[in-house]
Parts: structure tokens; sequence; C-alpha cells
């Protein structure tokens, strides 16, 4: 049996103290038939000469300035060959055998297109970490959440989450994907810069009929806001404006069109919430990330407009997508209003 040939593709921008950090646990990888890739996207501090001078054995491939998540991972994937790409963030560290049982999960199904190890955290390795955790869900308004984290609340993993199956979306922070099927999608849409982008991403996949997998047994450490931290005000302008590009390219045009409605209402909500905790420059990204996709709400994703005819021919194929991973309520009201701050909380029956 042939073993799949698999690229982890780390993705770096001034990022030289993770390099130092987190590399030696990469390449410590057992994995077989591994090749491993850092794509610079124009750092400007000295990550490309440690690099080279003390891992020379290293793949580089030098993007000419910072074309942001999406349109970095576009443009260094373009150049690498391999069955598996895996999508890992520079601030992420693994164990050595941490490839293995997600190859072969999913190497049993030819349906399985993308799929995410545990995602713990770093700093408090006993616990997830907010990037992924153990798997993505999302809710019917578009709001995306995971089991062993919901909004701000973050479990303790005491073992509540070690069985495999299907999700909804898949971490950009470790992201495990098919060549194939990242080719077939058109890899990220570039609109979304960073942020969302893996779940734009894996939501195409599933409504090509594709399944999206959560592996426990793979573990990786996730420090977390490694480029822009959670009081970032652009973090808070991508967040909210991407979440509504999702919907946007997501959704059939009339769902779309309600959901957004409601959403724009909701995060209206939000923006008073940041004025009253005097959050001001918060506020201000909420309304320039409105005024941002108004102005792109008729436009094509460049995901799309390059691979229409591939992407509509399966969608079509598939008029009823895969679902799974969804959640048929709203998780802002089951976590602010009814409590259930964790995924055990929620009803089963309302879990798809």
């Amino acid at each position: 049996m042939n073993t799949p040939k698999v690229a982890v593709v780390i993705l770096n921008w001034n990022g030289i103290k993770y390099l130092r950090d987190f590399l030696p646990s990469v390449l410590a990888s057992t994995y077989p038939n591994l090749d491993i890739v850092v794509g610079d996207n124009g750092s400007s501090d000295d990550s490309l000469e440690f690099l080279r001078s003390r891992y020379p054995s290293i793949r580089i491939i030098e993007n000419k300035e910072n074309y942001g998540f999406t349109g970095g991972y576009n443009r260094v994937l373009a150049q690498v060959e391999a069955d598996y790409y895996i999508l890992l963030n520079s601030d992420v560290e693994v164990e050595p055998n941490w490839i293995q049982p997600v190859i072969e999960l999913m190497e049993s199904d030819v349906q399985i297109a993308a799929a995410a190890p545990k995602i713990k955290s770093f700093h408090q390795k006993d616990h997830f970490e907010h990037a992924g955790a153990a798997g993505g869900f999302i809710d019917k308004f578009g709001y995306p959440f995971c089991r062993g984290r919901i909004f701000y609340e973050i479990e303790e993993d005491k073992g509540q989450y070690e069985q495999a199956g299907e999700v909804f979306w898949a971490t950009g922070a470790a992201m495990f994907i098919k060549k194939r099927c990242w080719d077939l999608a058109g890899g990220f849409d570039e609109t979304f810069f960073a942020h969302m982008e893996e779940i734009d991403i894996c939501w195409r996949l599933k409504n090509m009929g594709h399944k999206v997998m959560y592996c426990p047994q793979s573990v990786v450490y996730h420090v977390g806001g490694g480029t822009l931290n959670s009081e970032n005000p652009f973090k808070t302008y991508l967040n909210f404006r991407n979440n509504l590009l999702l919907l946007k390219n997501n959704l059939p045009f009339w769902r779309a069109f309600w959901v957004i409605g409601l959403r724009f209402f909701m995060d209206l909500l939000a923006l008073s919430r940041f004025l009253m905790e005097g959050k001001r420059r918060d506020a201000w990204a909420i309304s320039k990330a409105h005024q941002n996709f108004v102005r792109k709400l008729f436009s094509k994703s460049k995901v799309k407009s390059q691979k229409s005819k591939d992407y509509q021919a399966i969608v079509s194929n598939h008029k009823t997508p895969n679902l799974t991973g969804t959640y048929s309520r709203s998780i802002v009201w089951d976590f602010f209003i009814n409590k259930k701050t964790k995924f055990t909380d929620l009803e089963k029956k309302d879990l798809h």
C-alpha cells in the first residue's frame, strides 16, 4: 500500500519567534512520506535568514508581499505537489504522531475532503484552544462555535470529545485537506484576507457533498493570536465582515437575504455594546465591516469566478448540501440567555 504524500505548509509573516520555538516539533513528526514547506508572506524580520542558516533542508517559497492568510496560501500551495496539504500555523506545537491518525481517517472515505486534529492551548495544555477546539460547528444564523469552545467559554479537556466524527468546519490553525479537494474548491476566497476563510472553504466542500472530520487521536497545541490578537480592531473588522461574506457565498439567495438582514440588526447590538464599554475602535470596526460588505454584496467572489463551472456543476448535482455540523437554533440566544455555555449543554436533537 502506497503511503500518501503529505506536505506540511507553514505560512510565515514576521514570525521568527514562532519558527524558532515550534519548527523543531514539526521536524520531529514521524510520518514517513512528508515534505515541510515554509511559505513566506513578504516578511521584514530575519525569518528567511534564520531558516536558511538553521534549516537548509526546508523548502522556502517566497511571496513578494503580504497577501494575507488567504492569498498567501493560494500562491504557495499552487507550487506544492502532494496528496494532502496540512495548513499549519507557525504558532503550533505538534506531537510526533500527529499526522498518521488523520491521514488514516481521511483515506477511509473518498468523500472526506478535510479534517482537523484536537486543538489544545499551548499555555494551558489541559484546556481546549479557541481556534478549533474539538471540531467546528455553525448555527442557523451563521455564528461559528466549537465542541469545547462557545464564544469566550473554553472547556477543560476531560476526555469528553474523544470520538472521531463529522463536523462542519476544520480549523485553519491545523487544517488537513486533500489536494484534489483544494483544487476543486478553488482554494481560499481571497476577499476574506484572514479569519473564517477556513469555514468558507469547508462550507463550499460540504455544498458539494463532501465531509469534514474531527480526529481526536491527533493533538496539537496552539498559542493563538500570533498575528492579530483578540483586542485588535482590525480583527474585529475581519470577523464581522467575513461572517457576512460567509453567508453571502454559501447560502441560497433568499435564505442569505433574510439571514444577513437579521445579522445586521444583531451586529448593531454588538456595536452598541462596544460603545457602552468604551471600545469605540471596535464599534467603528463593525461599522466599517458593514460598509465594506455592502460594497461587495453584488460582486462575485474570486473563487467562484475562477472555478464557477466545476463548482456550480457539482453543487447542482447535490441539491441537498451536507448539513452535518449545523445547529438548528441560535447559539447566541442559547449561550447568553439560556446560559448553555458548554457544547454538552446543547440538545442533541438540535445538532445535525
